[in-house]
């Protein structure tokens, strides 16, 4: 296959025809990063869609870097939080689109480089050849012997199974974004929309079901454990939004570890093993989530470390849980050092995922990072939840 190019070989370099050795040189230096582009697409390919565990690609990570920038920009004039929502749900789907055009774009680029010193003589002729060959069109067909028309049909694999992946992989995502997004919903009836732990608290005791709490820690230790590992296998999920502006997964998520955590810190009932279990397994999601988009944090925080809350919000959710008629401790500081205990294992990583996923307007999740006075607590009980007026800093 070689030998019946070694002219056109020699026209690579126009400049130096009288020193072949340069021009294998600069034959084995294409071939070379040809075949480097097409081990890089069907690496990315391969951790991105296949691998089931979360792996992290520069070539996938620097695709959808990029396009965030892009929509950052897009999404920074808006004025108001539906707005920005709207733009933003596209920001996942166009970047599992585009991540796929980029892998086919280097797949042909790759492949132009072969051609163009094992089989065609002229740059167009190779770019035809590979386009028409990736898209499996067979427009132009191979020149030389049969192992020219192998390279082609590599090509041609190539193309399909990248398309096949990506059919393949949309109803994996789907399924588990519905799997997601139906607990989401179904915390909106006992936790309001936005959710808050303590609406989620004060509505179980007005809705007389205080004592089945239980079902609900039980319940989110499996979703925190299905979150943890769709989430970082299909790494692109965090960015598919809820069908409603005012839900996410990372304020619902927020919500339920704030409610655990003052179940077992202001509560005056027996210690839940299942709220410390649905803490425990939530931090641990939130975490290794975080850990995939190398996000920092401390694993081992100290229970008085400073947390986002402050003393005064926590005073109001006592007062709350009053009005509500929760019984309640007698020592309300221990009950802070406590709740902080549980809080600080989370707090950081919550917060830093709300503001990576442009999440919604929540209380004590999303609303720690606004540039804004924060909405009293008891001022939201007496009607519907808050809207939110304005666009969060990007």
């Amino acid at each position: 296959m070689r030998a019946h190019r070694a002219k056109g070989s020699a026209r690579l370099v126009p400049g130096l025809r009288c020193c072949p050795a340069v021009s294998v040189v600069a034959d084995v230096a294409m071939v070379s990063a040809g075949v480097a582009l097409i081990v890089i697409v069907l690496d990315s390919a391969l951790r991105t869609f296949v691998l089931p565990r979360g792996a992290r690609t520069p070539l996938t990570r620097a695709v959808f870097v990029l396009l965030r920038r892009f929509f950052d920009l897009m999404a920074r004039p808006a004025k108001t939080y539906d707005r920005r929502d709207r733009i933003m749900a596209l920001y996942a789907p166009i970047g599992l689109l585009l991540l796929v055009l980029v892998w086919l774009l280097m797949v042909i680029g790759g492949y132009t480089l072969i051609y163009r010193v094992l089989t065609v003589e002229t740059w167009d002729g190779a770019f035809e050849l590979s386009g028409s060959s990736v898209f499996t069109l067979g427009v132009v067909s191979p020149p030389g012997d049969a192992g020219d028309a192998a390279i082609v049909f590599s090509e041609a694999a190539a193309g399909l199974a990248l398309v096949a992946l990506l059919i393949a992989y949309l109803p994996t995502i789907y399924n588990a974004f519905s799997r997601r997004e139906v607990l989401v919903a179904k915390l909106a009836v006992r936790a309001g929309n936005p959710p808050s732990g303590v609406e989620l608290l004060t509505r179980s005791q007005a809705m007389q079901r205080f004592n089945l709490m239980d079902e609900v820690w039980t319940e989110w230790q499996t979703w925190f454990a299905e979150l943890e590992e769709t989430h970082t296998s299909l790494a692109v999920l965090s960015f598919f939004r809820s069908p409603q502006a005012e839900r996410s997964w990372v304020t619902a998520a927020g919500a339920v570890l704030d409610a655990a955590s003052l179940y077992n810190s202001v509560v005056a009932a027996p210690w839940s093993p299942n709220a410390g279990a649905c803490v425990r397994s939530g931090f641990t999601a939130l975490r290794t989530i975080a850990g995939y988009f190398e996000i920092p944090y401390d694993p081992d925080p100290e229970p008085t470390d400073p947390i986002s809350i402050a003393r005064e919000e926590f005073d109001e959710a006592m007062e709350a849980f009053e009005a509500a008629r929760l019984p309640l401790r007698d020592d309300r500081d221990q009950a802070w050092r406590d709740f902080q205990g549980w809080r600080v294992n989370y707090d950081s990583v919550l917060l830093a995922l709300a503001g990576l996923t442009m999440a919604p307007f929540a209380l004590w999740s999303s609303d720690r990072s606004l540039s804004r006075p924060r909405r009293r607590l008891l001022r939201r009980r007496s009607g519907s939840p808050p809207g939110f007026p304005a666009a969060p800093p990007a």
